[in-house]
């Protein structure tokens, strides 16, 4: 299923994500922020993208999608084929917002929202008119780089409905997983908030410094999850009897008082100021945008690695890697449109506003 517009419902880091991805896949966007400074904050982030992208394919990138500002959600959402939510984290703003898409996007777009932990259930009470094509779309920074999507369906939320969003996220290059029940932080947050809260421990008590837990990361299953995940890489651990060996001799552990993970520090400006300079010290020498760029070329350097191995068919995010990259040439090498042809799909009624109004 093509999406041949989008429309991104907020500009921060997240909604810029989407913004750059979407358009780096040729999809015009049309983005609505009351923020004054939008249309920077966007620029900043299209202008990281580009670079990113620029090393996947260095003989050329597709044309982009044209990016235009709305003055109003309704202007937004117009024709559009797909409406990413995107704004912060607080139902109240999500129910407005949501209803507003609701009340003026075309009844066949689907609409995804970025929430990292809140129920489609719980948002789609605000929209009266067709809460069945809401779904949670959750993505991961950068959403221009990193392909995984967790779909998440609500009560009132059409199979129909997570079915095509799949194909929609799936169509600029994104690995979507349908989540199979509804809970509240989904699955890739939860064993985030996990290993955040014993790192917090393990900081807030003395253990070690922010820069000694991030290198135990790095340099050790960090590497490993980058290509295999967690079940995976343990099932290897138990050797030639494979995971049921594994659970034996490690299962055990799991009554051991070795974490925290059901206790949560107290957040207090002590535990802020600790982590915050402790960050500092780590980091203050590269400023976000130079991080941002050693993260992206870190990213695609590991993607096109993962690319080569299993014959050069690829190896998880390298398998998708070499199919999206591969997408994005043969877009680049399309014939670019008349700008009749494209004023003509611009004003072309969609199927389901000519029944509307029939």
């Amino acid at each position: 299923m093509t999406i041949n517009k989008a429309a991104c419902i907020g500009g921060g880091v997240i909604g810029a994500g989407w913004v750059a991805r979407l358009a780096l896949n040729g999809i015009d966007v049309a983005i609505y922020d009351p923020d004054p400074e939008a249309d920077r904050k966007v620029g900043e982030v299209l202008k990281g993208a580009r670079r990113a992208y620029r090393k996947m394919l260095p003989d050329g990138l597709p044309k982009e999608g044209r990016i235009t500002y709305a003055k109003t959600i309704a202007e937004a959402v117009a024709d559009a084929d797909l409406v990413q939510e995107s704004v912060p984290e607080r139902l109240e703003l999500k129910h407005r917002v949501l209803a507003e898409i609701d009340a003026h996007a075309p009844s066949s777009a689907i609409v995804g929202s970025s929430t990292s932990g809140i129920k489609p259930t719980d948002m789609a009470v605000a929209m009266k008119q067709h809460p069945e094509r809401l779904v949670v779309a959750h993505p991961f920074n950068p959403v221009y780089l990193l392909p995984l999507v967790e779909i998440v369906g609500g009560e009132q939320t059409w199979p129909e409905a997570i079915e095509l969003a799949r194909e929609h996220y799936a169509g600029i290059g994104m690995k979507p997983v349908v989540i199979r029940k509804e809970i509240e932080a989904f699955v890739g947050d939860r064993l985030l908030e996990a290993m955040w809260r014993e790192a917090l421990w393990l900081i807030k008590d003395g253990i070690c410094t922010v820069e000694e837990l991030d290198d135990i990361m790095r340099y050790s299953f960090g590497l490993r999850w980058a290509q295999m995940g967690m079940f995976q890489v343990y099932r290897i651990a138990g050797g030639e009897a494979g995971m049921r060996h594994f659970m034996a001799q490690f299962g055990p552990c799991l009554s051991w008082p070795w974490t925290k993970l059901m206790d949560v520090p107290e957040f207090n400006d002590e535990l802020v100021d600790l982590i915050a300079t402790q960050s500092d010290d780590q980091s203050d020498h590269w400023s976000i945008r130079e991080l941002e760029k050693i993260r992206d070329d870190n990213l695609v350097a590991i993607m096109e690695a993962l690319g080569k191995q299993n014959k050069g068919k690829g190896w998880g995010a390298g398998e998708l890697h070499n199919d999206y990259t591969k997408k994005l040439s043969k877009l680049a090498r399309k014939p670019k449109a008349s700008k009749a042809a494209e004023k003509a799909r611009a004003t072309k009624p969609k199927k389901a506003d000519k029944a509307k109004k029939k």
